[in-house]
């Protein structure tokens, strides 16, 4: 199971559960990817030949110890492939997903090893998702989505969900990045202080700290 499309299923399955509970069925995971159900169902088949996956019919697919091993090393290459892109080239957070999609699986582990350092390995891609370390360890704080924040509270943007370039450009244009501050209240949202009318979705992309 040495193939990039393996590595793309496993690291789709990783992040759809790394922000929320709901395991990752394979109707969304071919949604997810854009790939009709049909070769889906047969990938998930081979993956859980391998040892990558559980999974029953139409049930979730789950990953074995040795699926989040191998996710967690394709999840460390995206993102600090996006990380690099943008501090080191200049990209903006919407512009880096499909390239660090093709670099993740060309570069060389001795490439990474060099880009990790050179950025002073950090713990965080441009949109907030933490990057695992080596050895697959990630740490993350306590979150809460947006759309489920009750009125009155306050905290840190931690992470943005980068499927939607257009969104995600709209959220830049009003000033919100990872680390920004927002505050529910009654009247509506203030980023960092400001009274501010978030572009429609944001709710649904944006987590803070709990």
């Amino acid at each position: 199971m040495a193939s990039p499309a393996a590595d793309d299923y496993l690291k789709t399955v990783y992040a759809h559960t790394e922000w929320q509970d709901a395991p990752i069925t394979p109707s969304v995971l071919a949604a997810k990817l854009g790939i009709a159900p049909s070769s889906v169902t047969e990938m998930v088949k081979k993956l859980a030949a391998a040892g990558l996956v559980s999974h029953v019919p139409y049930g979730a697919v789950r990953l074995t110890d040795a699926g989040t091993q191998r996710a967690l090393a394709m999840v460390r290459r995206h993102r600090l492939i996006e990380t690099w892109l943008v501090q080191e080239f200049g990209y903006a957070w919407d512009e880096v997903h499909d390239e660090a999609e093709v670099l993740e699986h060309t570069i060389s582990d001795r490439l990474l090893e060099g880009i990790d350092e050179r950025l002073g390995r950090p713990r965080f891609d441009p949109h907030g998702d933490a990057i695992p370390d080596a050895d697959g360890h990630v740490e993350r704080e306590p979150f809460v989505l947006l759309a489920d924040a009750p009125t009155g509270h306050t905290g840190r943007v931690l992470r943005v969900d980068d499927r939607d370039p257009e969104l995600l450009r709209a959220l830049d244009a009003v000033g919100l990045t990872v680390e920004s501050t927002l505050q529910l209240t009654p009247a509506g949202v203030e980023l960092d202080g400001t009274e501010t009318a978030l572009p429609d979705g944001a709710t649904d992309v944006v987590w803070l700290s709990a």
